[in-house]
């Protein structure tokens, strides 16, 4: 540790959105194909049949109209329903590196640094490629950062944990530039064969730069004026993917090894819970709901986001909301920093914001930002 210790500001993000888009018509029109097939084999075996969807459905349920995604034919290729994503040498640059890069570089060159700068690496994400060595490593070495670099995971909220992390480092003088990369393959951990899930989620990279001082003039600065982490356990969002299921052969693909969640009481047990740990984390950063010019939130789900809008202010308050989800899903641990990304400019200098996660754990992060150029 140093004696450098500095205000943290948010200097530059980046967004990186893959190409491959699949509207909710071409998922409802695979998915119907595989139950119809499914369901002839359960006929036979006396098994439950399957619900096919509709894009209605889907639409109402979460509205999302579309997602996009690293790579979308295994994906709709009713007998398969999964992306075509093939191993690389380990001498290559991973996919989940390559994809976190691709935002790194924008937010790097946003808050007007050299990749040398940066001095600290953090990767949060929901979802790793492997457990080692770290992908934040990887991508520090593919950018030609300083210091160090670590992995970081607390499933949807994992980039705003990562950025609460990087505010404290560089306030203490830890570190002068923090670069938090957040490179989320949804796609590739999401059972597209679970009627309740499938639509839910899309693959999307965003980084976030945060140090002490501007370099870049003419791009929006936000200084992080307080930022908090709660975590309550719950396995109501969960994941059972890990090594130890190779000692269980006969379990080691059953669907419990992908997402999972028990959609009601994550409803309504996440949105009472941010509407309590937002009210007092404003209370104690000594600013109220009405100040805030926008909220960044989580893009789980339209019907969740504003229902806790309601709780916390009122209806007309939906519109300091930015929506991103419609057209490209869930993407978890980035989503409100594409939100954050695309409407920051609306902010005056002056104005507060806030980032709010919320997921499994259950974990919630909330940032107060004040945009100071």
């Amino acid at each position: 540790m140093n004696s450098f210790g500095q205000t943290p500001i948010v200097m530059g993000t980046g967004v990186y959105i893959p190409r491959d888009r699949i509207e909710n018509d071409d998922l409802v029109a695979s998915f119907n194909e595989y139950v119809a097939v499914e369901n002839k084999r359960r006929e036979k075996t006396g098994e439950p049949l399957l619900e096919g969807s509709n894009s209605g459905f889907i639409l109402e349920a979460s509205g999302v109209r579309a997602r996009h995604v690293l790579e979308k034919t295994g994906i709709l290729d009713p007998a398969r329903m999964v992306p075509h994503l093939p191993d690389r040498r380990d001498e290559a640059l991973s996919i989940q590196a390559e994809f976190g890069v691709a935002s790194a570089r924008l937010a790097i060159a946003d808050a007007g640094l050299e990749p040398v700068e940066i001095d600290l690496v953090i990767c949060s994400c929901a979802h790793h490629q492997r457990p080692y060595p770290a992908i934040g490593i990887e991508i520090q070495k593919a950018l030609g950062c300083a210091g160090g670099a670590f992995d970081m995971n607390v499933a949807c909220s994992s980039t705003t944990f990562a950025m609460h992390l990087a505010a404290q480092m560089v306030r203490s003088g830890a570190a002068r530039n923090v670069l938090v990369c957040s490179p989320e393959i949804m796609s590739g951990h999401l059972n597209f064969r679970d009627r309740k899930t499938h639509f839910i989620f899309g693959d999307a990279s965003a980084s976030v730069v945060i140090g002490g001082r501007r370099e870049k003039p003419g791009s929006p600065a936000f200084e992080i004026v307080h930022s908090d982490i709660w975590t309550d356990f719950s396995s109501n969002i969960r994941s059972n993917f890990g090594f130890l299921n190779r000692t269980i052969p006969p379990a080691a693909n059953n669907d419990d090894k992908l997402v999972t969640q028990v959609g009601n009481k994550v409803f309504k047990e996440v949105v009472q819970a941010a509407n309590r740990v937002v009210r007092a984390f404003l209370e104690k950063a000594g600013v109220g709901v009405d100040q805030i010019e926008r909220f960044w939130l989580h893009q789980a789900n339209i019907k969740m986001i504003r229902t806790l809008m309601r709780m916390l202010a009122s209806e007309e308050m939906t519109e300091r909301v930015p929506i991103t989800l419609a057209e490209i899903g869930n993407v978890a641990a980035p989503g409100s920093i594409i939100a954050f990304d695309k409407t920051k400019r609306e902010v005056p200098v002056g104005g507060y914001g806030l980032i709010c996660s919320f997921g499994a754990g259950y974990s919630i992060g909330c940032l107060l930002l004040k945009r100071v150029a």
